[in-house]
């Protein structure tokens, strides 16, 4: 008499089922942004100080002890054209010798002025309060307020390109995304693979937001009209924010103002931190941007990167050490799971190219390890992982009280 056998579960095909009928919707959204990358708008191109523009950018330069990187960014400001009415670098109690540098170069342009903010109000982040403090000290009769942080390089045409455009095209508010200046192999290797879980959430740069909460924007060149500045109430609704610059971008974008973040790879260049772990440290906790969107948004983005950027890495060694171990388990439900996690390997590598552009690797001893940047991808979805779970307590060298980080 035949003796019935059990058959086992079939959990490797089980699990694979499971994976995927998350991931293909994921999978699905992520094509639907990058398709759009194709038609993104070009890179800014820098642009001849056009006297009609005369006089009509008030910059703002927010500092809090930045005497060792400062002099580029204001090397780059004197520079630029007509339409710059005046430089004001609005001082945060800085104790090197950014006073000092900044009065040196303000003894050879008339349009530098050193203002000092008033002590930091509570419930304010430092960043927000120094830029509304200098908002509210520029020129009623500027157009544009243009903010920017004391490490990028403004490169000649800046200003006089995005006055343009702006100006051209109706805009309201438009920041612009730089190149990067990385010099060591940590920072290469880390560094593009958190640019790139900004490319996986909102899309390619230069391509239409869609929605308010998708608006993206970079406080590191920042401008505003004055007037929409002013119906705002300066920075108030970013005052506690340590992504202030998207904060701001989209509420405005929620009052109908027109929005862009647009490719100034032509016309910035920025050197943000010294070293892989003080880029882990400072810019991993800031770019899940839980400051500008809903918890809810904030814990859909992580899961989505977790599983198109993060866990490929994972599954494709993974399917392939199943089938070499239990080959009897191998089904067509793992074999779709490899090609579609092997297909968004593939696709990571082809975006590390595209985003080679947006890097100054000329002279750069660790250059070379840009090309293993997507081999930290892992790594980058646990910081925005770890980022989201708690508000920073400490920022630029700024303590902040824990219940104020909290709330």
């Amino acid at each position: 008499m035949p003796t019935d056998v059990a058959t086992p579960f079939p959990w490797p095909s089980f699990i694979a089922i499971v994976l995927l009928a998350v991931q293909l919707p994921m999978v699905a959204v992520l094509l639907s942004r990058l398709v759009q990358g194709p038609f993104r708008r070009p890179p800014l191109a820098p642009a001849r100080p056009d006297p009609g523009l005369l006089g009509t950018v008030s910059v703002v330069v927010p500092t809090l002890n930045e005497a060792d990187r400062i002099r580029p960014c204001l090397e780059g400001l004197i520079r630029q054209g007509y339409e710059v009415r005046e430089i004001l670098v609005v001082d945060s109690r800085s104790t090197d010798d950014t006073r000092s540098v900044v009065s040196t170069y303000q003894a050879h342009d008339p349009r530098l002025r050193l203002l000092e903010d008033d002590p930091l109000p509570k419930g304010w982040v430092g960043r927000p309060w120094a830029l509304d403090y200098g908002f509210r000290q520029t020129s009623t009769a500027s157009t544009w307020v243009l903010g920017v942080d004391a490490d990028t390089q403004p490169q000649p045409g800046l200003v006089a390109a995005l006055a343009k455009a702006m100006d051209r095209e109706g805009y309201d508010l438009v920041s612009l995304a730089p190149r990067f200046i990385l010099k060591h192999a940590g920072e290469f290797w880390l560094q593009p693979a958190l640019l790139m879980t900004l490319v996986y959430r909102f899309g390619p740069l230069g391509s239409p937001s869609g929605s308010t909460q998708r608006v993206m924007a970079n406080g590191q060149c920042f401008m505003v009209r004055r007037s929409l500045l002013a119906q705002l109430d300066g920075y108030q609704a970013a005052s506690s924010s340590f992504c202030d610059d998207v904060t701001l971008a989209r509420y405005a974008a929620a009052q109908g103002a027109k929005v862009g973040f647009w490719d100034g790879t032509r016309l910035l260049k920025v050197r943000m931190y010294e070293g892989m772990a003080e880029t882990w440290r400072e810019w991993g906790r800031s770019l899940d941007l839980k400051d500008a969107a809903p918890a809810a948004q904030v814990w859909w983005d992580w899961l989505f990167l977790a599983f198109v950027q993060g866990l490929p890495w994972v599954l494709v060694p993974g399917v392939l050490a199943v089938r070499q171990q239990l080959p009897a388990a191998w089904s067509l439900s793992l074999q779709f799971l490899l090609i579609v996690n092997a297909s968004l390997l593939l696709m990571r590598l082809g975006m590390q190219a595209a985003v080679a552009s947006a890097y100054d690797r000329q002279g750069a001893p660790g250059a070379w390890a840009f090309w293993l940047s997507p081999l930290a991808d892992l790594a980058a979805v646990v910081r925005i992982g770890i980022s989201s779970l708690r508000r920073p307590t400490q920022w630029r060298g700024r303590q902040y009280p824990a219940g104020d980080a909290e709330g």
